[in-house]
């Protein structure tokens, strides 16, 4: 049911897939949904959340492609990788902007989200820095890793109302140099 979900959260989009959609599209019978995840919303939410983590990996690739070098060429390698899968990824990059969108009136996704997007802070604090995971501390997920987690998601954003706008890697280095007074 859960592939079926995520399926159609691509296809149909959140709000727009039924509970029978859900029933037909995995072959189960309509209570099954209530039985084994307690609503349509709930399956929903779970497919939204398995979407964010499709992109998540992609990102943990961009990570591990960028493990050596600068923070700056760390960023850029990040941000091309990125920028270079979004065509790949539109889909799931639709699907997670509507679960974004839900989660601001939908208490289960937003929190769902949150342990996914908190989760991310501490990755791309770990990017930023060179370190392992498990050396990131909580003030810095929240500054350091919210700031690299902003940029991947406006990035995301940008790129499905204008894919020709997002800027290089390079370009994005430069500009945080440039904010920080060292261009």
């Amino acid at each position: 049911m859960l592939a079926a979900a995520r399926r159609l959260l691509v296809e149909k989009g959140y709000d727009r897939t039924t509970a029978r959609d859900l029933a037909a599209a995995s072959g189960s019978h309509l209570g099954s949904i209530g039985y084994h995840f307690g609503s349509k919303d709930a399956l929903m939410t779970e497919a939204a959340v398995l979407a964010q983590g499709e992109w998540g990996a992609l990102i943990d690739d961009a990570l591990r492609a960028a493990a050596a070098g600068s923070p700056a060429e760390r960023l850029r390698i990040c941000i091309d990788t990125l920028v270079n899968a979004i065509d790949q990824q539109r889909e799931i990059l639709v699907a997670s902007a509507e679960s974004l969108s839900k989660a601001a009136h939908d208490e289960n996704i937003r929190s769902a989200l949150a342990r996914v997007h908190g989760d991310a802070r501490v990755a791309f604090a770990a990017l930023a820095l060179g370190i392992d995971r498990d050396e990131v501390d909580p003030e810095t997920a929240r500054g350091l890793g919210s700031l690299v987690h902003s940029m991947i998601i406006g990035l995301s954003m940008q790129a499905l109302i204008d894919r020709d706008s997002l800027p290089t890697g390079a370009q994005l280095a430069k500009s945080i140099r440039t904010l920080a007074g060292r261009d």
